[in-house]
């Protein structure tokens, strides 16, 4: 009897398990529903290809999916992620390698929902919880632009070094579940057409909240939108600090105008900064391509995300540096630094930024501060030109104590107030990072 009420007990058991097992396997390999599933591209017109060129340009399909010398966007580049690292994909028209048996439908689950055919899960490397704010329009133009406007790459893709069982996919499925959003992009109707195009681009193509936004446990950007404080509020990110792009006196955009951030985007320096770290490869393969008026409309939004002055701390103010010359890295300071960024820190913008009030002497993250004085930065490339003027790597030249002792003397002085930089952090990023390459990623797409 008892083993009879315990067979039919477990039965039962069973039965809510399978089910379930059978629930979460669809939902898992599941493909989500795409508005072209009827529909067919055969022909492309060549104002949508032109048009899908500007689009992948504003994302910088670039960045992630080119390496210097290759077919663009034949993949391969390295990307470290907590579980090993993996490769960027080939995403050119190539039909055994690349995504040239992609239907319009099938481009667009993997560039909105990271989906692949067949059900398989993209790393959320690839920034689809914004890409997904995507327009219809813009990802019709966008397979355009791949299909036509794209040489095709015989590159094949690189495994992971994710291992076994870290580096099984469904589990994304239930992340996605949790943290990436569903829907395209909806105007705000209480706000102006300039702002809501600078949000459409901010949250959805220029996906700025992949670097500038902080994460979670889960490795989740913490907000996707002005509705959320975190939003573009600063995040550590591959040895750089991705700044503030909120109003924030000290470590944001709260003292440039919205000229001045138009200035930047479009011409990689203004009076306040000079782009470098990874904003380079942005600045060189994307913001210097676009439209004025999509520049303004970004810069209209960012002056509109307000700071948050007790994260901030108080107003940064220029204090003269007289008191400080003795102190340890200010020798170091003048004979290696100073001709270029000036003895009183206040550069000589736009082609030097100062030192002085920079984002990078006032927030307490110091990883930028330290990558730049190890690695230098990559050239910036204007017009086809590179730049003449470029932070120099002092890895060779400087002890860790050495580097430690100046960047403390910078973020101490003329009233930064960053903190000290203690030499076993300098020796962490020496050996977790390489020197800026001279021949950055600049691609002529067409």
């Amino acid at each position: 009897m008892n083993n009879r009420r315990f067979a039919r007990t477990a039965g039962w058991l069973v039965l809510p398990c399978v089910v379930a097992a059978g629930l979460l396997a669809w939902y898992v390999t599941r493909e989500p529903a795409s508005p072209f599933e009827q529909q067919q591209a055969t022909s492309f017109d060549p104002a949508l290809v032109s048009r899908g060129e500007y689009v992948a340009r504003v994302s910088d399909c670039v960045a992630c999916h080119s390496l210097p010398g290759k077919t663009p966007f034949a993949g391969g580049l390295e990307m470290a992620t907590p579980l090993g690292a993996i490769h960027a994909t080939n995403i050119t028209p190539d039909r055994e390698h690349g995504i040239g048996a992609y239907s319009l439908a099938d481009f667009d689950r993997a560039v909105r929902h990271g989906v692949a055919p067949g059900g398989r899960r993209l790393y959320p490397a690839m920034p689809y919880p914004s890409y997904v704010k995507l327009s219809d329009d813009d990802i019709q133009a966008l397979y355009a632009f791949f299909m036509k406007g794209v040489q095709p790459a015989n590159e094949p893709n690189l495994p992971s070094g994710i291992p076994w069982p870290l580096n099984l996919r469904w589990p994304i499925a239930l992340w996605n579940g949790v943290f990436a959003p569903t829907a395209t992009y909806a105007a705000k109707p209480g706000q102006d057409a300039l702002w809501n195009r600078g949000a459409y681009i901010v949250q959805g193509p220029g996906h700025c909240g992949s670097c500038h936004t902080p994460r979670g446990l889960a490795f989740n950007e913490k907000a996707l939108d002005e509705s959320g404080a975190p939003f573009l509020a600063g995040a550590l990110l591959d040895g750089w600090y991705a700044p503030s792009l909120r109003q924030d006196h000290n470590t944001g955009l709260g003292r440039w105008s919205e000229e001045q951030i138009v200035q930047f985007l479009k011409t990689g320096r203004n009076q306040h900064a000079v782009v470098y770290g990874s904003m380079t490869e942005a600045f060189n393969n994307s913001t210097q391509f676009m439209q004025d008026d999509d520049l303004a409309a970004i810069a209209r939004y960012l002056k509109s995300l307000p700071g948050d002055p007790q994260r901030d701390g108080s107003p940064w103010q220029y204090q003269a540096a007289t008191a400080r010359q003795d102190a340890p890295g200010a020798h170091t300071y003048a004979t290696r630094c100073a001709s270029c960024h000036g003895l009183d820190g206040k550069g000589q913008p736009d082609w030097m930024p100062p030192l002085a009030g920079a984002t990078s002497a006032l927030a307490k993250e110091n990883a930028s501060a330290i990558n730049i004085t190890l690695n230098g930065s990559q050239r910036v490339v204007t017009a086809g030109l590179p730049d003449a003027y470029r932070m120099p790597a002092f890895r060779e030249q400087l002890s860790d104590q050495e580097i430690a002792d100046v960047l403390s003397y910078v973020r101490g002085t003329w009233g930064n107030n960053g903190g000290a930089v203690e030499p076993k952090a300098v020796s962490k990023l020496r050996g977790h990072t390489d020197p800026a390459s001279s021949s950055p990623i600049i691609l002529h797409m067409r």
